[in-house]
């Protein structure tokens, strides 16, 4: 096994999402972002479940210890319900561009809740890799044009409740992020197979998710707007294989195989990686400071790598 499989792993996981993201933007568009997550999240666990049954033999892993399940399962809730929950809100509240950069404060709340609760420890390399990464994302994020808020003041964020309240989401979609890869990295104890993993933290956020829809009196309304656009399927499918399937089941194996500091870190990359795709496929436009943004990133990943 290679010295860096987990490293690798995370840095497949940040090229599904980036991927995953381009279908589930798409999706969004067509059934709105809320309907979109909770059919994204249904049809992840079918697949996960048919995937887990053709390769394991068994449809759910009912031989986890139910220590595991409880720490997979609030892992699922807190990082794949809850946290795309409060994502989700700080997009429209905020804007994408600030939405994003709150999350990438995700990798160094990762870090700081696995050195209080696992015991992690980083090498200075490390630390200086996580920041680097990061500053170069944030850099790229910053430099991106916002289709949302761009009211960046200090005045502003003084003066506007609403956008206090955004600012707020942001942050607790990435502690979100954060908590839910160190209660997965618990529940993956003693080599526990990352599909297996996957198939109870995405089933466990589907019934909380579904729970609130019900609450709320929406699955009329969510299946209705399926049926306006049918079509729209096709996106959620494609987003699942490779984000809720592909790409979550690859970030478990890596942080089983490195720090969750580090693999969070590598994970927050599809910002920096949807760059090429954004200029050369979609023709946007952006300055120098994404270009230079980008080349800190993926300085700050291989510091990741070298040292």
């Amino acid at each position: 096994m290679s010295a860096f499989s987990g490293e690798i792993a995370a840095l497949v996981t940040a090229f599904c999402y980036a991927t995953s993201s381009t279908f589930f933007t798409t999706a969004g568009k067509r059934f709105g972002p809320i309907v979109a997550n909770r059919v994204r999240l249904i049809t992840a666990v079918l697949l996960l479940i048919s995937v887990h049954w053709i390769m394991l033999g068994k449809p759910l892993p009912m031989e986890a210890e139910p220590e595991r399940w409880f720490w997979l399962g609030l892992s699922g809730i807190v990082g794949l319900a809850l946290g795309d929950v409060f994502l989700f809100q700080a997009y429209v509240t905020i804007g994408p561009r600030m939405g994003l950069l709150l999350l990438s404060l995700a990798p160094a709340i990762a870090s700081i809740l696995a050195w209080l609760f696992l015991s992690e420890r980083l090498e200075a390399g490390e630390i200086l890799g996580i920041f680097v990464t990061l500053a170069g994302i944030a850099w790229v994020i910053l430099d991106g044009k916002s289709n949302g808020s761009t009211k960046t003041s200090i005045s502003a964020i003084l003066q506007d409740k609403q956008y206090r309240l955004g600012l707020l989401y942001g942050l607790l979609a990435a502690l979100g992020q954060a908590g839910g890869l160190t209660l997965a990295k618990k529940g993956l104890a003693g080599d526990f197979p990352p599909l297996s993993a996957n198939v109870i933290r995405m089933t466990s956020a589907m019934l909380a998710f579904s729970s609130l829809t019900i609450l709320q009196r929406q699955v009329g309304a969510t299946i209705q707007k399926v049926r306006s656009a049918p079509q729209g399927l096709w996106y959620i499918l494609g987003g699942s294989i490779f984000g809720p399937l592909i790409g979550v089941s690859f970030s478990l194996y890596a942080i089983q195989h490195t720090t969750v500091g580090v693999a969070s870190t590598i994970i927050a990359l599809p910002p920096v990686i949807l760059l090429p795709v954004s200029h050369f496929i979609l023709k946007e436009k952006f300055g120098w400071g994404a270009v230079w943004g980008t080349l800190l990133a993926v300085g700050g990943v291989a510091v990741l790598f070298l040292l």
